[in-house]
């Protein structure tokens, strides 16, 4: 396999960096990454993924009689509101001629308590996030990592596909922190993604997340350049139970809400859906909806 498909403990080791915002990324309070990466590579050495099944009718578009509600079924607490499409993509602060600009949260009108949900990496595909996902019809932006996202890719693309607005974006090839790499080498990850996940889906993706959320100007004049429109940040990251946040114990309006596609051994036992459940329920006990990150920027 080629070495840029590989993910090490290096550059993926759980916790090495963090954010300057104070909350750290792909690698928190689980274990190593790294374990996540030697799955990937083991299941692309073994053959070509094998599809996911789609959901089953039975368990989303046509409960049986009595069945309780879809956010019941799921473990949240009450149905879930969404944000309408706003009439306008939201104003962003100018970047610097050349650069893509930084995103952690988005500009909204006073008053509207709107977040959004985001998911990292891609080494878990679990069969019944895709029927969590059609049940409540959950938005999500995908910032997927070639190196251990590949053998799923047809996973994602029917996550993507449930016509919940959901999308695919760059998340790099190999999740490196890009700090320590030059311009032309940042370029080659963010530009073999964007070729990578065309192919893969169909259309190059329009924002990128750089892993660890590190990036310096070399980032931003390369993402523009691989035809990046914004870099997306965060403002709060999903634990097991419970969110971390950058300002504050809470959620603030246009807060973009990082979470990981990872399964019970990086969740110390809790699967994708009940720690998916467990940040819905935070997000509605804080007063607020989901919009649709993909709208505004």
């Amino acid at each position: 396999m080629n070495s840029a498909r590989r993910l090490t403990a290096g550059t993926l080791a759980a916790g090495a960096l963090a954010l300057t915002l104070g909350l750290t990324g792909c690698a928190q309070s689980v274990d190593p990454i790294e374990r996540l990466g030697r799955k990937a590579t083991a299941e692309v050495t073994g053959g070509a993924a094998t599809p996911v099944a789609p959901p089953a009718a039975s368990a989303s578009a046509h409960p049986a009689a009595g069945a309780p509600a879809a956010h019941v079924r799921w473990g949240v607490k009450k149905p879930l509101e969404f944000a309408p499409r706003p009439a306008h993509r939201a104003v962003l602060p100018a970047a610097a001629p050349g650069r893509a600009p930084v995103v952690d949260r988005i500009p909204l009108p006073p008053g509207e308590k709107t977040v959004f949900l985001t998911f990292d990496d891609g080494a878990e595909r679990d069969p019944d996030f895709l029927r969590m996902a059609a049940d409540l019809k959950l938005p999500i932006s995908m910032f997927l990592t070639d190196s251990v996202a590949a053998p799923g890719y047809p996973y994602f693309r029917e996550l993507r596909d449930l016509g919940n607005g959901s999308t695919v974006q760059n998340h790099s090839l190999t999740h490196p922190n890009l700090r320590t790499l030059s311009h032309a080498a940042q370029k080659a990850e963010i530009c073999g993604q964007q070729e990578r996940l065309a192919k893969r889906f169909g259309e190059r993706p329009r924002l990128f997340r750089p892993p660890y959320g590190n990036h310096n100007d070399d980032t931003l004049r390369a993402a523009a350049e691989c035809g990046i429109s914004s870099v997306v940040l965060w403002k709060a990251s999903m634990q097991i139970n419970d969110m971390r946040y950058a300002e504050g114990d809470g959620l603030r309006p246009g807060d973009i809400v990082l979470a990981h596609f990872r399964g019970r051994a990086e969740l110390k036992g809790a699967t994708l859906t009940r720690m998916t459940a467990n940040m819905l329920n935070s997000i509605q006990e804080q007063g607020f909806r989901i919009g649709r990150l993909e709208d505004h920027i």
